[in-house]
């Protein structure tokens, strides 16, 4: 499924597995798309859905029980399936970063602030060390860190959560990324901090024109931020497509089912939120035919023993699904 004319990130048929104590489990099965500069990708699902694996494979920091067994990551033109671990290293940070969840993870709890934003310049652009000192702290600046010279000599655990992850941001921002991940980065931080974070990497992804891969289970979230949205389920892309058209027109049964789920502040006090019965299903118990049958309720007898492929349903929008969705639901 292509998005936009020229891709910054682009994903052909990538799958990950996992060597478990029952065998080989895919756990990313086959997803493909493309993010331009500029422009921003919602990566969409329940927990379990592969939307972090897949993260991990695209920048190559997959546990020690996964790899890469199908399919090709292009990062501009390099082919970063190609690359040894040092080559992986040098573009990593440089050309793609990453901000994570758990900002008390991803930075380092014995670096400074100052000394983890400096020790990306150093590393990716080999900017002098006063330099870089000065560059930081017009990072911290950038991304809203009060006090930001105070800040330079702090350590992780003396921040906030959301001043965290606003380092956490800084960083993968300092070597000038063309492309930035980031996975579930509002998780932890109430809904003031959420709208603030969001709203910072709006700015700079459009300030910088890099490309973003926004991943999150909230669909409250990509609405405002993403030009299209991804829906994964059991590893795959169910449905994908330009965000107002996904939105206003979902034509899978569990894309539907995802937005009943959203709160609405039109809707009714005290009304229920309807949800999808079931839970997804454990990778390593996926069913011969499509994953989402048992919780759907649209389900035919071909949905037992055959996976529907991506098939276009729309401008620039396709789901995998056997029954139509707009005319049945």
């Amino acid at each position: 499924m292509a998005i936009g004319a020229s891709s910054a990130l682009e994903v052909e048929d990538l799958e990950t597995a996992f060597a478990t104590e029952e065998g080989t489990v895919v756990a990313v099965r086959g997803i493909s798309f493309r993010v331009g500069p500029g422009e921003t990708l919602g990566l969409v699902g329940e927990s379990g859905s592969g939307k972090s694996i897949t993260a991990l494979s695209i920048i190559r920091l997959l546990p020690a029980s996964a790899r890469i067994v199908g399919g090709r990551i292009t990062l501009g033109e390099i082919d970063l399936l190609s690359l040894s671990q040092k080559e992986m290293r040098r573009v990593r940070g440089h050309r793609i970063g990453m901000v994570f969840q758990d900002s008390m993870t991803s930075l380092n709890p014995v670096l400074t602030v100052g000394r983890q934003i400096t020790e990306a310049l150093e590393a990716h652009q080999g900017v002098p060390a006063g330099d870089a000192r000065r560059r930081a702290l017009e990072l911290l600046e950038e991304v809203g860190v009060p006090e930001p010279e105070r800040r330079l000599s702090q350590y992780p655990h003396q921040l906030s959560g959301g001043l965290r992850q606003r380092v956490a941001v800084a960083v993968a921002l300092a070597p000038g990324p063309q492309v930035l991940i980031a996975d579930e980065p509002t998780t932890a931080l109430d809904v003031t901090i959420q709208a603030q974070l969001l709203e910072l990497l709006k700015h700079e992804q459009r300030a910088r024109m890099m490309a973003l891969v926004l991943i999150t289970h909230d669909l409250g979230v990509v609405a405002g931020m993403a030009d299209t949205v991804a829906v994964m389920y059991a590893g795959r892309i169910v449905e994908v497509g330009p965000t107002r058209q996904l939105f206003t027109e979902p034509r899978h049964p569990y894309t539907v089912g995802l937005l009943e789920a959203v709160p609405r502040i039109d809707g009714q006090l005290r009304q229920r939120l309807p949800a999808i019965p079931g839970s997804p299903p454990p990778i390593t118990e996926l069913a011969v035919g499509c994953p989402f049958q048992p919780r759907c309720p649209l389900a035919l007898e071909r949905c037992e023993t055959e996976i529907p492929a991506l098939e276009e349903v729309g401008e620039g929008h396709a789901a995998a699904c056997w029954s139509n969705v707009r005319e049945t639901m």
